[in-house]
């Protein structure tokens, strides 16, 4: 059994705020979208600590801090104007663009 994976709103490098979860409050970049399992990697959110094994002479092995993925229903791009917000899309000419729900700017 495969479920379709639904199409982002989101993209990479957005600015997101986390909604919910042991994180929720927390804003940070888009590193990763893992589209077939709905699922964002947020720098600096999340964070989960995991051992490494050296690989190399001068590489260093230990237990290292990475951010782990997060479900895409638990963020929120965040507007310049107006904070944490829906998006909503918008034509312009012939291209489409989207916007913010709260204030109408072009995110």
């Amino acid at each position: 059994m495969t479920t379709a994976a639904h199409k982002f709103k989101l993209k990479k490098e957005d600015t997101v705020q986390v909604i919910a979860g042991k994180d929720k409050g927390k804003r940070g970049r888009i590193l990763k979208i893992i589209r077939d399992k709905d699922r964002i990697v947020v720098e600096g959110v999340n964070l989960v600590k995991k051992a490494k094994k050296k690989r190399k002479q001068n590489d260093r092995g230990g237990i290292i801090e990475i951010e782990a993925a997060l479900h895409s229903s638990n963020l929120m791009i965040v507007c310049k104007k107006c904070g944490p917000t829906r998006i909503g899309i918008k034509m312009e000419g012939d291209k489409k663009v989207r916007i913010c729900k709260k204030c109408g700017e072009v995110l």
